[in-house]
């Protein structure tokens, strides 16, 4: 699809009780020329009336169905759609996150010179990257390599007529539900592209060990999930991460402590496979050009996140064998 005159670009900002996380993303949007539509998740903290006095439009959900990040989005674009089917490009913001200047325009540049691409994305940076090694960690985890990838993250832009084709996001999922979409879309034979381009800034404000945990188990959710939904198509979808959180993140747990009576505490030695694992990570995460610190930060928690990862994994399959959902993970509380 090429497009004959000037791209048309609409915004869809979710959130559920953001504060003046999401008072910053609607400034950042603002005065673009863009209709700007916010999805509310069920907020408590006024977050609908705030989107709409600096003139939003709102969408507050049902809270009859389960929220999820997909469900709103997808809610999201088809308001967009409705107030103007013009637009054919979205650029999905999460309400915890700021676009930077000038990222619409070379994004949708990127758009226009390759119609094969359905999602353009940049450097997603933390706004408070210090403040905690768990901040570290996800400013660490999101600056992917430039070139076609195999998904993006939520905040992206969206090629409309592309993402409407495949169905959007499945609402179904509480988390991964990018990689789903982006699989799907690359099995029609779109693409994904990540620029070198700055796009928006974060904030995590994670700053306790229970937080990392949460947001680490709904990671394992969201492996399993993806694995099991595309199990059976080529590419094996997520199978090495979920294989390697088992692995590492419960049954080898488990079989040391099996072993420890019978081998007279010997089994324990298995445990060195850890160390092993981590320094494998390391040496990996300075190919990619960390630094120091960074690459032992990032190896110590990638090892110590297979157990709640492998928990997150054992959650979902425990609760689809009962047929039931998940409700939402959050690792959060709201920030006023």
């Amino acid at each position: 699809m090429v497009f004959p005159g000037p791209v048309r670009i609409g915004i869809v900002v979710i959130g559920r009780n953001e504060g003046e996380r999401l008072r910053r993303c609607l400034a950042s949007v603002s005065g673009q020329g863009c209709p700007v539509v916010y999805v509310d998740s069920g907020s408590h903290d006024g977050s609908p009336a705030l989107a709409a006095s600096v003139g939003a439009e709102v969408v507050e959900l049902d809270g009859g169905r389960p929220f999820t990040a997909a469900r709103a989005r997808n809610t999201g674009v088809e308001r967009l759609r409705a107030l103007d089917p013009s637009v054919e490009l979205v650029q999905l913001v999460d309400g915890d996150c700021e676009v930077a200047p000038g990222w619409l325009d070379r994004a949708a540049a990127t758009m226009e010179k390759d119609p094969s691409l359905a999602v353009v994305c940049g450097r997603l940076r933390e706004r408070h990257r210090e403040a905690s090694v768990y901040n570290r960690l996800c400013d660490m985890e999101w600056d992917t390599p430039i070139g076609y990838a195999e998904a993006s993250g939520g905040n992206a832009m969206m090629r409309i007529p592309y993402f409407s084709s495949v169905g959007g996001f499945n609402p179904d999922f509480i988390a991964g539900e990018e990689p789903d979409l982006c699989l799907r879309l690359r099995q029609r034979g779109h693409r994904i592209l990540r620029i070198d381009a700055e796009m928006s800034l974060h904030d995590a404000n994670m700053t306790r060990f229970r937080q990392w945990w949460q947001r680490t188990v709904r990671s394992g959710h969201a492996y399993a999930e993806g694995y099991s939904r595309h199990r059976h198509e080529p590419g094996k979808h997520y199978a090495r991460q979920t294989l390697s959180n088992l692995a590492w993140g419960a049954v080898l747990p488990a079989a040391v402590l099996l072993s420890l009576w019978p081998t007279r505490g010997l089994g324990a030695l298995l445990l060195l496979g850890y160390p092993a694992l981590a320094a494998h990570v390391y040496r990996s995460a300075r190919r990619r050009g960390l630094s120091v610190s960074d690459a032992r930060i990032f190896a110590s928690y990638c090892v110590l996140g297979k157990i709640p990862s492998a928990f997150g994994q054992l959650r979902y399959w425990a609760m689809s064998g009962l047929d039931r959902r998940s409700a939402l993970i959050e690792y959060r509380r709201p920030k006023t």
